[in-house]
């Protein structure tokens, strides 16, 4: 299994146009750890939500990062 996060725009939409982090993981753990950490980043970045893969598989999608 690797887990990686697909960056998502306000709509929905995968956010390809910039350069942003694509890293994978050996654990969903891992990956919302590391979330955990970069959020604030991502959202400067122009990300709103993401969406959590195992392979391609979609275990959760439309995460704000938006705290409030």
């Amino acid at each position: 299994m690797t887990w990686r996060w697909r960056y998502e725009n306000a709509n929905g939409g995968e956010v390809t146009d910039r350069p942003l982090p694509r890293e994978v993981f050996p654990s969903q753990a891992d990956a919302e750890s590391w979330l955990g950490e970069n959020y604030r980043d991502l959202l400067e970045s122009g990300v709103e939500q993401v969406a959590l893969l195992d392979e391609d598989r979609v275990e959760y999608a439309g995460m704000s990062l938006r705290t409030e």
